[in-house]
């Protein structure tokens, strides 16, 4: 919802404002995750050193950062939000980089570094700056010309601002984020009015990248084991296998309505391995229930919805890639990430979009809606004009 509407003397039209509908959602969700987020590691002394409020102050940490992040990129005049744009891109590169020169290695993989004594995440950020600056590249060259669609020389200079970051983080390695990345590519391809050659190759490429990956020994063999694990889950029930079948039993556990916040049994005993973050939606599955779960669900679809809603909405090329891609970041992110705990998609290691703990990841998601939010006052701003100028659309309303 956009705000109060105004009545003129030819029809309707919505007065400018945010999209309530979209920000109820988000913060919706983050409030939950907040709450899961304490629920699953109150009682892991081995996380909290005892202190069993510890992760939830935390968390409320990265909330408050994150919701000024995005009040700054929402208040942003757009004309600044596509100048910093190539900054962010570049300074999203410069954080892989440094990952790979001085990172710290968790479960397997080379992503995180230390800033200010916090552990930040730079492919999560990267999501975002790969979203902006495709769609940016399309905004300057394809101004006037853009309903055409995009020639070849464009999609090849998108696929050069995807494939640097891309390349980085396989080096990392980091497998999950790595698909995220790939279907946000395909989904801002497909939004840009790219050729179905282009989306049938990229499609293929990614297949073969990923056989080549396993073939060419890039994957760690933990990851390889995951993949499968994922194909046959009683392979390696206590190796590979485990977080699989940990995850299925707490979520079989809740049934319609959970067994209550912080009396999760599995939950409480430190079965599922990283339940505050990769794992966090089967806190939600086992306390909250069919009917929690299904509540988290619901509202991660409204937040994609809205995003979708917001692209098809804008007239400006660069808002409508923008908004479209980052609708196809969240979307594939959660269902990677819901589908990895019900057990059909591999276990990858990425975090439930504004639900999760984490810093990098609620900073990212933050910073996309605002961007979001900001597509969508600049659009409902402009929106007078246009339906004087256009009478259809002002018929169509």
């Amino acid at each position: 919802m956009s705000g109060p509407t105004r009545r003129s003397g030819r029809g309707t039209f919505r007065a400018p404002g945010l999209d309530w509908l979209l920000m109820s959602a988000a913060l919706g969700l983050v409030f939950l995750g907040t709450l899961l987020v304490w629920s699953a590691t109150s009682t892991r002394g081995d996380l909290t050193g005892g202190e069993t409020t510890a992760y939830l102050t935390k968390q409320l940490v990265n909330v408050a950062i994150g919701l000024v992040l995005m009040v700054m990129v929402m208040a942003t005049d757009h004309r600044w939000v596509r100048i910093v744009a190539p900054l962010f891109y570049v300074g999203s590169v410069v954080g892989l980089v440094l990952v790979l020169v001085a990172g710290s290695t968790i479960n397997g993989s080379r992503s995180w570094i230390q800033v200010a004594g916090m552990s930040i995440q730079p492919s999560e950020f990267a999501k975002l700056s790969v979203v902006v600056g495709m769609a940016l590249l399309v905004a300057e060259r394809t101004e006037g010309r853009w309903r055409r669609g995009v020639r070849s020389t464009e999609v090849l200079g998108m696929l050069v601002i995807a494939g640097v970051p891309a390349a980085l983080i396989m080096l990392q390695p980091d497998l999950g984020t790595m698909l995220v990345l790939t279907a946000t590519v395909f989904g801002v391809l497909a939004v840009s009015g790219a050729h179905r050659r282009w989306l049938l190759g990229l499609a293929a490429a990614g297949v073969a990248a990923a056989s080549l990956a396993v073939t060419a020994g890039v994957l760690k063999d933990y990851q390889v084991d995951r993949f499968l694990a994922f194909t046959n889950p009683g392979l390696d029930p206590r190796g590979a296998g485990y977080n699989t079948e940990q995850a299925r039993i707490a979520v079989g556990n809740g049934g319609l309505f959970g067994q209550g916040l912080f009396d999760g049994s599995q939950t409480r005993s430190g079965f599922v391995p990283e339940q505050h973050t990769d794992f966090i939606f089967t806190v939600a599955g086992e306390e909250l229930g069919l009917a929690g779960a299904g509540l988290v669900i619901a509202l991660l679809a409204i937040v994609i919805w809205r995003a979708l809603a917001i692209s098809a909405d804008t007239d400006d090329i660069f808002g409508r890639i923008a908004a479209g891609g980052i609708a196809c970041w969240f979307g594939f992110q959660a269902f990677q990430n819901i589908g990895m705990c019900l057990g059909i998609m591999p276990v990858t290691g990425v975090p439930l979009p504004f639900v999760s703990y984490g810093g990098s990841s609620m900073f990212a998601g933050m910073l996309a809606l605002g961007l979001l939010q900001n597509i969508h006052l600049r659009s409902s701003a402009a929106l007078p004009t246009r339906l004087l100028t256009n009478p259809r659309l002002l018929a169509r309303r």
